[in-house]
């Protein structure tokens, strides 16, 4: 069955479900700021998000750097090194468990013409193509495991991924460390609309893959 007739077939409701899965995901990634073992936490979802988890490290970033605004540059290295050392993950998941992986996470987000465009854009482009979706919302998952499926060479990969990656967390901690009280205090007054725009940009940009297909 082709993936458009398994997706008109979805039961009424089915992206609703969805929404409230992410939104929670959303939720359970917040609640870690105010935890003692925060920077682990930090750490393992800068981790699992390069290869299966849809919220990006950022919130939580966001809200310890806001805390301690002298060590949010502690903050992006943590995040760096858990999202470059999950980006390698996800690349030898898609390598070596591409049918026993990858592929149903791919089907659950249901961006299998994204994945398999991926490959042309890995012909054209090569690691570029890294560069701008570690630094982008566009689910950084389907690069990674795509990255491994179809070859693309892995130290260059890495490269690109610590690149893109850690140029995303040291601005967002950069702008937090010398913005200066002002700042702060602006991104702590709207810090709930900010996660919210930070979230509305992940499900933007599944939804960017799903209408490229």
């Amino acid at each position: 069955m082709k993936q458009e007739d398994q997706i008109q077939g979805e039961p009424d409701g089915a992206e609703e479900r969805r929404e409230s899965w992410l939104r929670r995901c959303y939720h359970w990634t917040l609640s870690w700021a105010d935890h003692p073992h925060a920077k682990l936490a930090l750490f393992l979802i800068a981790l699992i998000e390069s290869s299966v988890f849809p919220i990006p490290p950022d919130i939580l970033l966001i809200a310890l750097a806001l805390g301690r605004p002298d060590h949010s540059f502690r903050f992006a290295a943590i995040s760096t090194a858990g999202s470059t050392i999950g980006a390698a993950i996800g690349y030898l998941i898609g390598m070596t468990l591409l049918a026993a992986v990858a592929m149903p996470v791919i089907n659950f987000y249901g961006i299998m013409p994204q994945f398999e465009m991926a490959q042309g854009w890995f012909e054209e482009y090569g690691v570029a193509i890294i560069l701008i979706a570690g630094f982008s919302p566009i689910p950084f998952k389907v690069f990674t495991i795509a990255a491994g499926a179809f070859g693309l060479p892995f130290v260059w990969f890495m490269l690109a991924s610590l690149v893109s990656r850690g140029a995303r967390f040291y601005l967002e901690a950069a702008l937090l460390h010398w913005g200066g009280p002002r700042l702060r205090e602006l991104v702590e007054r709207h810090f709930e609309w900010i996660t919210i725009a930070v979230t509305v940009l992940v499900v933007a940009g599944f939804a960017l893959l799903w209408l490229l297909r």
